[in-house]
């Protein structure tokens, strides 16, 4: 088993642990956020029904700004209700909801957990955050450990990314926060901290102040309810303490500034990413560099006619069940590949267009395109798009995926990517 790490990266005074619960819950009931789904949960007598009220929440809330979720979560819960009317829905109606709030396998998963719940479980949410993980599909250790404690009173902790920010300037840990060492040791910090009689507000009160005032940047640290307890921020003042001293000729020791020493402690920063007085406390957390979004071209043709009372429609096609995007519906696309020719290319996309328009399409009729660049989280993506309108009929090949004319307003209705809109 590794070594323990060393007394500055850890929470091991009782008497510190109480007073730190006990400051951050005054200043949770005082200065919390006011959004829909800690409503629920706060005044939902029926368990079940406000676990789903969490669970829905969180997995809205993965990947996706607070502000962006309330409209999408009020429409959801509106909609489905309860993890029975959900597991009622199809796919196709849970997809044009989610459209827009990205990473549409999140909606996916829910559902099909929704239904495991009612055909398998009885329509009974496990009740502890370890069942939650091990039977419910999509449910991983964060989202079961919130579940859990804010639904059941369950002490267990949560870490997610705001939490990491508050932990690692709370105890100075500037190894890479992504990494699975560093990661174990923050989710026994979190569960060695959680309040026992509080769980899911403390939990939230954790979640909330990364949010809020232990931002990445620019943090709020005189507002912080901890700031007695951050050790990023006691270095800060030592340092500015030094420096003060110096500025003014007075004789000062180096500062102390609690380093492990030598020997390489796995929650200290690498020798080679030394303190930069200039970040302050947002030397921490540290992760390792991202890798670059890979570039990919893809192009799209918006096929264009006039529908029996003569407003434009468009065609669209279903996207695979799985993979990006996966199950929604595009204006038809080829992805091009990287290098190929461009005689080469424009075949490819003569024969492309060819098998949707279901007669010929000479490349050089095409106009000439526009551009549309998405960013999403690995990928940098140009579509290359081709506006067509047609003055006859086409005669669809049933054979290629599912595909249908629909109007403008309906486009947008369907269960439809920001990238789509966008072209």
């Amino acid at each position: 088993a590794p070594a323990p790490p060393p007394a500055r990266h850890l929470f091991s005074d009782p008497a510190e642990i109480e007073a730190l619960r006990g400051n951050l819950l005054a200043w949770y009931d005082k200065c919390k956020r006011d959004l829909p789904w800690r409503t629920l949960a706060a005044t939902e007598p029926d368990a079940d029904r406000r676990a789903y009220a969490v669970w829905v929440s969180e997995i809205m809330l993965q990947q996706t700004q607070v502000a962006t979720v309330i409209d999408y979560y009020n429409r959801w819960m509106q909609k489905w209700p309860t993890l029975q009317a959900l597991a009622q829905a199809s796919l196709e109606e849970v997809n044009e909801l989610w459209a827009g709030l990205g990473y549409y396998s999140r909606g996916k998963r829910l559902q099909e957990a929704a239904r495991k719940v009612v055909s398998e479980l009885a329509g009974r949410m496990p009740r502890t955050a370890e069942d939650l993980q091990k039977l419910l599909p999509g449910v991983g250790r964060y989202t079961a450990g919130a579940i859990a404690s804010i639904s059941y009173g369950q002490a267990t902790g949560v870490v997610d990314g705001n939490v990491i920010r508050v932990l690692c300037r709370l105890r100075c840990i500037g190894a890479d926060s992504s990494s699975p060492a560093v990661i174990d040791r923050l989710w026994d910090m979190a569960n060695a901290l959680v309040d026992r009689s509080r769980p899911g507000d403390f939990n939230q009160a954790l979640m909330e102040l990364g949010a809020t005032v232990c931002a990445p940047k620019a943090p709020l640290c005189g507002e912080c309810p901890v700031k007695q307890h951050c050790r990023a921020r006691r270095r800060v003042e030592k340092e500015l303490a030094f420096a003060s001293q110096k500025l003014f000729g007075k004789p000062a020791s180096v500062p102390d500034v609690e380093d492990c020493g030598v020997g390489g402690c796995p929650l200290c920063p690498p020798a080679t990413e030394p303190w930069d007085s200039s970040l302050g406390v947002t030397n921490f957390p540290r992760k390792a560099a991202k890798k670059q979004p890979r570039a990919r071209r893809t192009s799209t043709f918006v096929l264009e006619r006039r529908g029996c009372h003569g407003a434009p429609e468009y065609l669209i096609v279903q996207r695979p069940s799985s993979g990006l995007l996966a199950g929604l519906w595009e204006f038809p696309s080829l992805l091009l590949a990287q290098g190929l020719q461009e005689e080469k290319q424009r075949e490819a996309l003569a024969d492309h267009l060819q098998a949707w328009m279901g007669r010929p399409a000479l490349f050089i009729c095409l106009p000439i395109p526009s551009q549309v660049v998405h960013i999403f989280s690995h990928i940098h993506q140009t579509y290359v798009v081709y506006s067509l309108p047609l003055d006859e009929d086409v005669t669809l090949d049933p054979a290629l995926s599912p595909s249908r004319w629909v109007t403008e307003e309906e486009f947008h209705a369907s269960a439809v990517s920001t990238a789509m809109k966008k072209v």
